[in-house]
């Protein structure tokens, strides 16, 4: 079975060492522990500034690095197994293990533990920091910067009302590839809900529905329950109720809450339907 190049680090050149054995290139190197330092880092599929943005990482993430060339570096996110290039200046060493993460929508990284000190970066949902210390109401984090207090929890903090936390989400714009509060796609919203209730889910949408782990499959005459994922082709919609979805989308071109009736009407006319429904357990 051919390996997937989107969750293996592999090239006809160059591959993760890991993969000695099971696949062939002209050299295995050992990937080297590298953490995201950008509030939101554009992963491509190549590397260059305008190849096709395959996803995005956030802010306090892991990678395992295993090339840096011409100012782009190959990497997997360790969060979800992607592989992609982004610009190698977005990388910082390891360093200690995550304690925190972002528990408001969005938040800032200040220069200082203080309002009115400069932005640095945009911080999302759920990304990981590392609390170094602690001044007045913010934590300082390892590496640079502040972040509200109120605005972080324990690392692991569990968001059981998955569906509620995907529709904080509403009217944050639909961005193709986009995984942050600034701008997301339909995978993107189902990942960062499933896995802030802690299920781990795969980043694209045809991950989530070949994947065992994500939830169980449903008859096709199931009545639909809240949590319900809703496949179609190239698209994923919640179920946040019997007949209602909440959804990241290119129709409203933003996260949108929805009647299923609507939904299914413009699939229909796409000559298309919901082809499986996927339900998580929590």
């Amino acid at each position: 079975m051919s390996l997937d190049p989107r969750l293996n680090a592999i090239r006809a050149d160059l591959a993760d060492a890991r993969l000695r054995g099971r696949a062939e290139a002209g050299h295995f190197v050992a990937g080297q522990p590298r953490r995201v330092a950008r509030g939101c880092a554009d992963l491509r599929r190549r590397p260059a500034a305008d190849a096709p943005l395959d996803t995005q990482l956030r802010f306090g993430e892991a990678v395992m690095l295993f090339e840096e060339k011409d100012g782009w570096a190959w990497v997997q996110n360790q969060a979800d197994g992607y592989v992609g290039y982004l610009e190698a200046a977005a990388l910082a060493p390891a360093g200690p293990l995550p304690t925190h993460q972002v528990a408001a929508l969005r938040t800032f990284r200040f220069a200082a533990a203080d309002i009115k000190s400069p932005v640095l970066d945009h911080l999302s949902l759920g990304s990981p920091l590392v609390q170094a210390d602690e001044h007045d109401r913010f934590i300082e984090l390892e590496g640079g910067g502040c972040v509200y207090a109120p605005h972080a929890e324990p690392l692991g903090a569990a968001h059981r009302d998955w569906v509620g936390t995907a529709e904080r989400f509403i009217d944050v714009p639909y961005l193709w590839g986009g995984r942050t509060a600034l701008g997301l796609d339909c995978s993107a919203l189902a990942q960062t809900a499933l896995t802030l209730a802690g299920r781990a889910c795969p980043r694209d949408t045809y991950m989530q529905r070949d994947s065992d782990a994500v939830g169980r499959a449903l008859p096709p005459d199931a009545a639909l329950h809240r949590g319900d994922l809703l496949f179609s082709p190239g698209h994923v919609a919640i179920a946040s109720g019997p007949e209602t979805v909440v959804h990241a989308n290119a129709f409203h071109l933003m996260v949108a809450h929805e009647p299923l009736a609507g939904f299914r009407h413009r699939l229909a006319q796409r000559g298309e339907a919901i082809t499986l429904a996927l339900r998580p357990e929590i």
